[in-house]
């Protein structure tokens, strides 16, 4: 833990000072989208927050994907706004796309796949990624793309990237837990089989991490607030797990609860981290 913490630390040092290195600083200009996705046969949202210089660059940019929380409403993907206002204090670069990950009747799905027009995974993962990257100047590769979120969001963030580490080089799990919950956060959801708990589980993935991201060389890491009752545990669990395992990766316990003052309050160094570890504008 200690060794974590002091490499996290060296992280954010290097951040700050990059954002000190004469980058424009200003705010990001925020696009709002709706697309159809064949996975949840309907029309997602999507707030895409661009680069202050965007419209007078040719420059390709890394996308950061941030995922909200859950149980939520069909416009919580809205209220990521913080996100990007803390990407243009530290005067980095990059596209925040932040994607509607519920709607009226499907609230709580936890970005999975259900089938029946109930695929939030693959909406995600296909369907979004394949939109930014045909109308935005993106690095369409897994080195120019974070999958980043907050509480469910985390889950969702994690698992996506276990599940895809060909499509993301980058992972950030803000307060997030690491397996399926309902909506209360405190009941393990039952998928119906061994295998489907298993593959929605990322404590399943343990194991073969190693070799796999060595093939596929990954940024993990996550924090939780100290006084989160319901997920530091699991946030613990997960870190001893890595470390037996031997996965490099970056954790980190904050003061503070399940709140908003403590996703933002640090979201402009772990945005930092997150872009330290993507390729660069070019």
């Amino acid at each position: 833990m200690r060794v974590l913490l002091v490499l996290f630390a060296v992280f954010v040092a290097l951040t700050l000072a990059g954002a000190g290195g004469g980058a424009t600083r200003g705010a990001l200009a925020e696009v709002d989208r709706t697309i159809y996705s064949p996975a949840v046969a309907g029309r997602l949202g999507l707030e895409i927050y661009l680069p202050a210089a965007y419209a007078r660059s040719t420059r390709r940019y890394p996308v950061i994907y941030f995922l909200h929380g859950l149980p939520a409403t069909s416009t919580a993907y809205r209220g990521s706004r913080f996100v990007a206002d803390a990407l243009a204090r530290t005067g980095r670069e990059a596209i925040v796309v932040a994607p509607q990950g519920a709607r009226a009747g499907d609230t709580d799905p936890e970005y999975l796949d259900w089938g029946g027009g109930r695929n939030w995974e693959t909406a995600l993962d296909r369907n979004v990624v394949d939109y930014v990257d045909q109308h935005y100047r993106t690095i369409p590769t897994r080195r120019g793309r974070a999958l980043l979120g907050l509480s469910a969001g985390g889950y969702g963030a994690m698992l996506l990237t276990l599940h895809h580490l060909d499509a993301f080089s980058v992972v950030e799990s803000w307060s997030g837990y690491f397996h399926p919950t309902d909506p209360t956060g405190l009941h393990a959801l039952d998928l119906g089989s061994a295998g489907r708990n298993a593959r929605s589980s990322a404590h399943s993935y343990v194991p073969v991490l190693r070799r796999a991201t060595a093939r596929h060389p990954t940024l993990i890491a996550f924090y939780v607030g100290r006084d989160d009752d319901r997920f530091r545990d699991e946030n613990e669990r997960f870190d001893r797990e890595l470390r037996a395992a031997h996965i490099p990766h970056v954790f980190a316990v904050y003061a503070g609860g399940h709140a908003q003052r403590v996703w933002a309050q640090h979201a402009a160094s772990w945005l930092g981290l997150a872009l330290n570890h993507l390729a660069r504008p070019r």
